[in-house]
């Protein structure tokens, strides 16, 4: 899968879900980024994001929910089509030009998010269901394609859209990223042995790391600039993958 050491995943792992659960996140475009550094291929890279992201979301909702009461008319009518789509999603192997385009979008998307977010005010407004459904469809497929949990694109239509505040967003987006991972692994589950053999040491760090960033976030904002600088390794490993794809 890759030749050289990578002593340095685990500690890459950590740091990432840590940063990610302080807003509510899992993390996997985080862990995406880390493997494009390492030249992991598609296949491996997105089912171990989607099996990470699991335990890492699951912390983020527990401490963020104890915090700030589940916003159930906003996740139940995104869950409606973004379950089954994951699911669907995951079935589709993209050829690697294609999967490397769409994740270095999903990359940048990750970035300007970490930049860009604020904790803004508290909003009750409620998302139309018939937009609801599309959003959820469109989101549940991103995530079974590039093995990302789609909160990374949720969080920030919720709180520019004016449903939720950044802290309604995070118990939100994570219970919405641990079901489409979910689904997505699900219908991946026959390439469960291309798993890396460092899956164990990743995934420890990564929970590890996933307990303590939601713990504190859920009571305090992540640093402005630990954010930026998860935003330029985001970039920087966006960029990496577009300069793979236009030369393949």
């Amino acid at each position: 899968m890759f030749e050289a050491p990578q002593a340095w995943l685990p500690i890459a792992f950590f740091a990432a879900a840590m940063l990610y659960s302080s807003v509510g996140h899992g993390g996997a475009s985080g862990y995406l980024a880390v493997m494009a550094f390492a030249n992991f291929l598609p296949e491996p890279a997105r089912i171990t994001a989607l099996l990470i992201n699991i335990p890492v979301a699951s912390l983020a909702y527990w401490n963020f929910s104890k915090r700030t009461p589940l916003r159930r008319d906003l996740l139940l009518p995104l869950l409606l089509f973004s379950v089954p789509c994951a699911f669907f999603g995951g079935l589709y192997r993209l050829p690697s030009q294609s999967y490397a385009l769409i994740l270095s979008l999903a990359l940048f998307a990750g970035a300007f998010w970490l930049v860009a977010h604020r904790n803004g005010p508290e909003s009750e407004r409620k998302m139309p269901f018939k937009q609801a459904l599309p959003i959820g469809a469109g989101l549940g497929v991103l995530a079974g394609l590039t093995g990302i949990g789609g909160g990374v694109f949720l969080s920030p239509l919720l709180m520019l859209g004016g449903f939720a505040s950044a802290k309604q967003a995070a118990p939100v987006s994570a219970a919405f990223i641990v079901l489409n991972s979910v689904a997505g692994l699900a219908a991946q589950s026959q390439s469960l042995h291309k798993l890396p053999s460092e899956i164990a040491a990743i995934a420890v760090c990564a929970v590890v790391g996933g307990a303590l960033g939601s713990y504190f976030g859920a009571r305090h904002l992540s640093p402005p600039w630990l954010k930026r600088l998860l935003a330029l390794v985001l970039g920087i490993a966006a960029a990496k993958l577009l300069v793979q794809a236009f030369a393949a």
